[in-house]
């Protein structure tokens, strides 16, 4: 039987770290430099990104760190590559030219070693076509199917011909963010755990809204987030394994503390534990959160 989750993640330690220019565009979570330098910010988030790691190595999960350039601001969230059993690697096309640049030789060569039936999909950026590895397509791997929100980063042709390859359904919608811009990447909005899903409802458009969260609700137990959640990273979460295989949900410190009580119970039930780290300087400058530094090794 497939597994939703997996034990191994890798990480990708960043050289460098700042709000990068060219995704804030369709990045609404993302804030400008201020008065801070980059290499105070740098810093903070080395600091926040290694205790975050530590904290899933001290509850039993296996992290392969690898390095990342001093040209890839975003590095430290790999969205260009996804990994698959029967040792299946896909290679997505990305929206911004600096992020085509994670997709570094040594990286690519040591994810061939464990997975070298490669699928790559980075033609389809000459035609302007976009597809964010686990950014753009939350998966239900128990019952092969993908949860996708378009965007600009996220297209739905190219949605299709995963769900083809990957033999997954596709449940395809759109997204209505506070900005009434669309949500730049579907893991902001949903996480998929084995027996659990969290979603921001409000998020999805209400010609969509009840089509997805219903087919959420055929196979797990749904806690729903507000609006106000969203930005605090509530639906960017990841459900991992630890030594016993126990069932631990990785989540930001900002996204934990806006959870209500309600909330926080409906989700323990489901979890040996929640692992929460503080990540302000990821979130503020990078738009992105603790699911988004997870690249998942099956």
């Amino acid at each position: 039987m497939t597994e939703q989750s997996t034990r191994h993640i890798m990480m990708i330690e960043p050289a460098v770290f700042y709000a990068n220019p060219q995704t804030m565009t369709t990045n609404m979570y993302q804030v400008g430099e201020e008065a801070r330098s980059k290499d105070e910010i740098y810093k903070d988030a080395l600091a926040e990104f290694r205790a975050y790691r530590d904290l899933l190595v001290e509850n039993g999960v296996i992290v392969t760190t690898a390095f990342g350039h001093d040209d890839c601001p975003d590095m430290i969230f790999p969205n260009w590559s996804s990994t698959h059993e029967g040792g299946r690697l896909v290679i997505y096309p990305m929206l911004n030219e600096n992020r085509r640049a994670e997709r570094v030789a040594e990286i690519i060569d040591f994810l061939k070693k464990m997975y070298p039936d490669v699928i790559d999909l980075t033609a389809h950026e000459k035609d302007g076509l976009f597809l964010e590895a686990r950014g753009s397509i939350v998966s239900d791997r128990v019952n092969k199917i993908g949860y996708v929100a378009l965007s600009a980063r996220t297209n739905r042709e190219l949605a299709e011909k995963w769900g083809e390859l990957m033999g997954y359904e596709m449940v395809i919608f759109d997204t209505k963010s506070h900005t009434g811009d669309p949500v730049y990447h579907t893991d902001l909005i949903i996480h998929i755990g084995t027996t659990y899903a969290g979603v921001c409802a409000p998020a999805i458009v209400e010609a969509d809204r009840e089509r997805v969260m219903a087919r959420l609700r055929e196979s797990r137990d749904v806690v729903e987030f507000t609006l106000d959640q969203l930005s605090t990273f509530c639906g960017n979460a990841l459900e991992v394994l630890g030594a016993n295989n126990d069932r631990m949900l990785a989540m930001s410190s900002a996204a934990y503390s806006s959870l209500s009580g309600e909330q926080r119970s409906a989700i323990e039930v489901h979890f040996k534990k929640i692992l929460h780290a503080p990540l302000p300087t990821l979130e503020k400058y990078g738009g992105g959160s603790a699911r988004c530094m997870l690249m998942e090794l099956y």
